[in-house]
């Protein structure tokens, strides 16, 4: 096991352990001695040709840190992203622990780099995007902050290059837009981490991604078999897969058949039955001139005041016997039966809760 120390007794040695003791790895020390050759040339040309001056091991260590800090700050697309499937989640110090896990490096350690590139939870992290947007944007770290954007600027460039899905990004630049201009606005009010003109810089970004969605022309593919082709109970139970009103909506401009299924009671009934209780029908009943319930028009209004139920495809996992945060995959559940964490429960699934992007946010508020 090598020791590797930047004090006075051991500048930058490699120690390795022996059946004689430790013993000193040369070839380390001859790779250090380059490097401090290499720094005291560089450092040399930048003096003046008549002017002498020997620089010190302190004062080249700190030049290296400092090159090597600028060069990780100035590379603003430089990305911080983990392949990390799962997190302890712990609140406070304990004697194993120490420190306690934030929102900010849930986000960093968490692997949503890959995540989006899966149909199943792309829009469990859009709505998770969504939801720090609007409250907890202040509160990530600078790291936090620039993975932030470097994934969601790999969200705007997949929808842009598939065309799929860009009403939910448009409604998640949309809150990113409006919290940023109150930031920027508000600045002598709000404490932000990092410089003003980073977060203006992130603003007009965020216009230009929305620039870019509205200028969105969705080309036409033709297969040969399209929606027109299929027959009317067909198109009717795809219409009733919908949880969504708007993506009924959408899909009843395609054509003038699907226009007239998109406007059956019985299908918007049904919606608001599967969001809403009916006390919340009664408080805002809207009848039409003959006496029957527009279901339509109240789905909407309703959708002001009460949330609606979320649907993912995959979210995020929580152990309650470990305290885990993790990804579970499916694939290697079903093959190795593995659970995704290193759990020690003796029933490892009966102890594992769906977490939903407000639940994720909860976690982490103490």
């Amino acid at each position: 096991m090598p020791f590797l120390g930047q004090d006075w007794r051991s500048p930058g040695w490699s120690w390795i352990k022996t059946e004689d003791g430790w013993k000193r790895c040369d070839s380390c020390n001859q790779e250090l001695r380059s490097e401090n050759n290499q720094c005291t040339v560089n450092h040399s040309i930048i003096l003046n040709s008549g002017e002498e001056e020997i620089f010190s091991n302190k004062e080249c260590e700190y030049a290296s840190k400092k090159r090597k800090k600028d060069h990780f700050g100035n590379d603003t697309t430089a990305q911080s992203f983990y392949r990390e499937k799962w997190i302890y989640v712990h609140k406070e110090s304990t004697k194993e622990r120490h420190g306690y896990c934030t929102l900010g490096e849930a986000f960093n350690r968490l692997d949503f780099s890959s995540a989006i590139q899966d149909i199943r939870r792309f829009t469990y992290v859009v709505k998770l995007l969504q939801l720090i947007a609007k409250s907890q944007l202040t509160s990530l770290s600078g790291v936090a902050q620039k993975n932030y954007f470097n994934i969601l600027d790999k969200i705007v460039q997949k929808v842009l290059d598939d065309h799929q899905n860009p009403r939910l990004i448009k409604d998640l630049l949309q809150d990113l837009s409006s919290t940023l201009c109150i930031l920027v606005r508000g600045v002598g009010k709000s404490v932000l981490v990092g410089n003003i003109n980073i977060w203006s810089c992130r603003l007009e970004t965020v216009l230009s991604w929305q620039q870019q969605l509205q200028n969105l022309q969705m080309t036409k593919v033709n297969t040969g078999l399209t929606l027109s082709d299929l027959p009317l109970h067909m198109l009717n139970n795809i219409l009733y897969r919908f949880s969504d009103g708007w993506d009924i909506v959408t899909l009843g401009q395609v054509t003038p058949t699907l226009s007239i299924l998109s406007e059956d009671r019985r299908l918007w009934k049904k919606l608001c039955q599967y969001h809403f209780a009916e006390k919340q029908f009664c408080r805002h009943l809207i009848l039409s001139e003959k006496g029957h319930i527009e279901w339509k028009l109240m789905y909407f209004t309703l959708q002001k005041y009460y949330p609606t139920k979320e649907q993912y495809g995959d979210t995020l996992h929580f152990c309650r016997h470990c305290s885990i945060l993790f990804w579970k995959d499916y694939h290697l559940a079903w093959l190795f039966k593995d659970s995704g964490h290193p759990c020690t429960a003796a029933d490892p699934d009966s102890c594992f809760m769906p977490v939903s992007p407000q639940h994720f946010i909860d976690l982490f508020k103490f």
